[in-house]
């Protein structure tokens, strides 16, 4: 038997990460590195939500449920965004 497993993802890491890269001009400060802990730090903050294809969750969801969705994404990455440059204070002191 062969199994695919190349299209299951997690649906919150495309919108993870393109939010990151869209507000990165706002983090001048902020190396590659720094960046993409900011998203390790958002990603572990949501739930995970696993999937084939991101236009069939879309499908299912709600209006209600999709803007949760975009309120979360909003929160997490906030507190991602400050904890990472709260740590690399420290942690240059």
């Amino acid at each position: 038997m062969n199994f695919n497993f190349e299209q299951v993802h997690n649906y919150y890491e495309r919108l993870v990460f393109e939010e990151v890269v869209r507000r990165a001009p706002m983090f001048e400060d902020f190396t590659n590195d720094m960046l993409a802990d900011a998203a390790c730090v958002a990603l572990n903050r949501l739930p995970a939500r696993y999937v084939r294809h991101d236009v069939d969750m879309m499908f299912y969801l709600t209006e209600q449920e999709r803007h949760a969705i975009e309120l979360s994404l909003e929160e997490v990455l906030q507190f991602a965004f400050g904890f990472v440059r709260e740590r690399s204070a420290k942690a240059n002191l």
